[in-house]
Parts: structure tokens; C-alpha cells; sequence
């Protein structure tokens, strides 16, 4: 049976508390709203969280976990990242993590590699290719399940 762990992504990381009633400020690094719903759940390693309910704060949230009710309970999350299971794309966007595995084309249909990894960057996210070539993300201009067409600049790829 596979490790449900290991098809998880990251959403988040729990801050410090806040109050003395177990709440934490949580960053979210998701922008869906679902993952701060009461009912949401969240994981922290193999540790099931669930939001009784979230509220946003400043630069992220302040979440309240069911079962974290103290400022101990509070503490003993602090820094841990959180995970959740992958929601399903809406029309016209596109997730990294369907990305891993795709095979990458540019206009004419040539095939460029297959994506091993996507590579934070600060102008755009990198697709990183088997073989080492990276493509910014800003070059994709289409995508269908399982190939991702861009279109690079001429001689990107030229050796």
C-alpha cells in the first residue's frame, strides 16, 4: 500500500501561538481557500489536524486545530509544516504537482525531457527536466494531462 504522506503537499507552517486558548498563527503557502474551512484537515507529519476554525491576520492566519486547546498544545506545534492532500485543479490553472512526470514539448512538438522537479525561483518556478535543463514556468503556454507545451526563446536548448 502506498505512503499517503508522500502524495501530500506542503501548505503551510505553523508560527507561534496566539492567545492562551491554542490557537497559532499559521502561513499558508496555498491559495485555496478550502485548507482554512472549519473541517479542513491538515497534517503535521502523521499527525491528523483539523480547523475548528481560521481567520486571516496580517501576513497569514490564525487557525484554531481541534484537540489544541492550551498554549502547551499550542507550542508543541510551532514550526511544523503542514500538508494536506492535493484538491483538484480548476479550469485554466495548472499545479506543480501535476506537473512531475510531464513530459515537455515546445511548439513544433519536439520533446524537450520529461519533469523530474519543480525549482523555487525568485522571477518564475523552474521546471527542472531530466538531464539537468531548467525552463521557467513563465514559458509554458499550454498544458493537457500529461504534456506541457512552451515555447522557449531560440537557442535556449542549443548545445
Amino acid at each position: 500500500m502506498p505512503d499517503a504522506a508522500a502524495h501530500r503537499l506542503e501548505v503551510g507552517r505553523v508560527g507561534r501561538p496566539q492567545g492562551l486558548r491554542g490557537e497559532v498563527t499559521v502561513m499558508l503557502v496555498s491559495d485555496r481557500p478550502e485548507r482554512t474551512e472549519p473541517g479542513a484537515v491538515l497534517h503535521a507529519g502523521d499527525r491528523e489536524l483539523v480547523v475548528e476554525h481560521a481567520r486571516p491576520r496580517k501576513q497569514g492566519w490564525v487557525v484554531q486545530f481541534a484537540g489544541v486547546d492550551d498554549v502547551d498544545g499550542a507550542e508543541q506545534l510551532r514550526g511544523v509544516v503542514l500538508t494536506a492532500e492535493p484538491l483538484p485543479s480548476t479550469e485554466g490553472e495548472l499545479y506543480a504537482h501535476e506537473l512531475i512526470g510531464a513530459t515537455v514539448q515546445d511548439r513544433s512538438g519536439r520533446s524537450l525531457g520529461s519533469v523530474i522537479a519543480i525549482e523555487a525561483n525568485p522571477a518564475h518556478d523552474l521546471l527542472v527536466l531530466e538531464g539537468g535543463r531548467l525552463v521557467p514556468m513563465a514559458f509554458v503556454v499550454d498544458h493537457e494531462p500529461g504534456i506541457v507545451v512552451v515555447d522557449v526563446p531560440d537557442g535556449l536548448f542549443d548545445t
